[in-house]
This record gives structure tokens, C-alpha cells and sequence, in this order.
């Protein structure tokens, strides 16, 4: 009963923060009912795990590519809209507000903090000074600031650092997404694209801390409104298309130190299969 009387208050107080107007303003509800189911949910807890209970455990890196029809619902809306972000614009809001907190890219152990203003030079913003000519006599030059600041747009992919597992305890082969870091690509000094279309980190999320404010973010279903996903739920259930960059290794090292091209693919869907033919040759049929 409690329970019960808890919650009622809960969706009194959202549907007063949703009407909330300034005096003699009209009542504006963009829909047809309140919306309380994403923002009063909390992420699923994982189950226990003891140390004990793996039989086998594989990291590997992924990249999930923004241009792939699948991976949409990361990228946009491109600029901010009343009910979604795209998820470059949910973590840096959340960096920018101290709820979040990310790391830097000299490796993708979560070891040192970074600023907001850290990232946004890591992406590309800053303030040039340049020479302009005076349209009015004597026509002489003065100099003159350029600011550029970073552009989410710019984030062309993420890459998941994961543990596979198998749990003896449940006899199930898990996975468990440790970090999440945007890519972008690494441009010289003019800010044209270097060749090869490098990518590099813009920054690390530890994503456990980050999973709250996943599970609060709704992401577009084509299918229906009403049915609306979290991005918690999209990594959760892997409702995206990635490819293997990295597994570890005795020398530490991607897939494209020792491979390109096609064969960069291949080695991805052996080890995807290496991790599903695992799985399957545990049991008998």
C-alpha cells in the first residue's frame, strides 16, 4: 500500500514539473499522455558474479559505426529536441553538469579525469588569431580572434570495451560492457582528415557509472512511439552493428597492426565465432 502511494506521488510530482507554466500561459502537453515510464526507470541490475563462478573470460574492443542504418539511433537527432539526444549530446550534457564523469585517452583504464574544455580541444575547438583588412581607409590590417568550437557532429562511432564470460554458477556465456568511448577522426593542423581515415578516442565513459543516465534516455523506434527504447536497453539487448577492432593479446595489439582490409573482417568474425562455437561446444545435444 505504501508502494502504491509512493508511486502515485512520484507521477503527481512529474505530470507538476510537465505543467509547470509561467501565469497566464496556456496548458501545453506535446502528446497525448504524460510520459513516466522512461524517467522513473532504473537500470537492471546485473547478477552477481563471483570470481569463482568464470570458467572463461575474453576482452575484446569494438566499434560500432554510425553510418550503418542499425546505429541511426545513436547519431541523431542532430541537435536537441524535446524528448531526444543523440548520444554524444546525452554524455557530454552529463559531463558538462558534473553527473558524469570522463577520462582520458591515454589509455582505456579510467585512470585520469578530464574537463569538458579537455574534450572540446581534443576535438578540434580552438582560437586563432588571423589578419583582417580594414574596408575604410587607410585600408590597414588588425588582428583579429577565430574561435572554433567541437561539433558533436563530428563523432563518426563508438568503441565498447567488453568482457565475454562464461558463468558456471547460471551456465550462461555473459557479457559485460566496461567503457564507452566516441571516435572521431584525427585531422592536422588545417583540420583536413589525415589519410586513412584514422580514428581516435575523444574520451573514455566508465559505462557502469553510466548506466542510469542511459536507462533515462528514450531512443527512436521506427515501429511504434509507444515502444520507445533507452539507449540501456539497446546495449543491453545488442540491438546495434559493430565489427572486432582489438581482443587481447600477448603483444597488445589491434587487428589492423596485422591485418587489412577484407582480411581485418575475417579476423572480426573469427573471433565472433570463436566466442559463439565456445558457447555451443559446452553442451551436448
Amino acid at each position: 500500500m505504501k508502494l502504491k502511494i509512493l508511486l502515485v506521488l512520484v507521477m503527481a510530482m512529474v505530470a507538476g514539473d510537465l505543467f509547470a507554466q509561467e501565469p497566464g500561459q496556456p496548458n501545453v502537453l506535446d502528446g497525448v499522455y504524460v510520459k513516466e515510464h522512461t524517467v522513473t526507470r532504473e537500470p537492471l541490475a546485473y547478477p552477481y558474479l563471483r570470481e569463482a563462478d568464470v570458467m572463461w573470460n575474453k576482452r575484446i574492443w569494438r566499434v560500432i559505426d554510425l553510418n550503418e542504418k542499425m546505429n541511426l539511433s545513436f547519431r541523431y537527432p542532430i541537435g536537441k529536441i524535446l524528448d531526444r539526444k543523440s548520444l554524444i549530446d546525452l554524455l557530454l550534457d552529463a559531463i558538462k553538469e558534473g553527473s558524469l564523469t570522463a577520462y582520458s585517452t591515454i589509455d582505456d583504464e579510467f585512470t585520469l579525469p578530464i574537463t569538458e574544455k579537455e574534450i572540446s580541444s581534443r576535438g578540434g575547438a580552438r582560437s586563432d588569431t588571423v589578419k583582417m583588412q580594414r574596408p575604410d581607409p587607410p585600408y590597414d590590417e588588425y588582428d583579429t580572434v577565430i574561435a572554433k568550437e567541437f561539433s558533436p557532429e563530428k563523432v563518426i562511432a563508438y568503441r565498447l570495451k567488453e568482457d565475454w564470460f562464461f558463468d558456471k554458477q547460471r551456465s550462461v556465456m555473459d557479457v559485460r560492457i566496461i567503457g564507452i568511448a566516441p571516435l572521431i577522426y584525427d585531422v592536422d593542423e588545417a583540420g583536413n582528415v589525415r589519410p586513412g581515415n584514422i580514428k581516435k578516442p575523444l574520451f573514455w565513459v566508465y559505462y557502469p557509472e553510466a548506466r542510469a543516465l542511459l536507462a533515462h534516455a528514450e531512443t527512436f523506434n521506427r515501429e511504434n512511439d509507444a515502444e520507445r527504447r533507452s539507449f540501456d536497453d539497446i546495449f543491453q539487448k545488442r540491438f546495434f552493428s559493430s565489427y572486432i577492432y582489438k581482443e587481447a593479446n600477448v603483444y597488445d595489439r589491434r587487428i589492423e597492426d596485422y591485418t587489412q582490409g577484407l582480411h581485418a573482417l575475417l579476423e572480426s568474425e573469427r573471433i565472433k565465432n570463436e566466442i559463439t562455437n565456445l558457447e555451443h561446444d559446452m553442451w551436448e545435444y
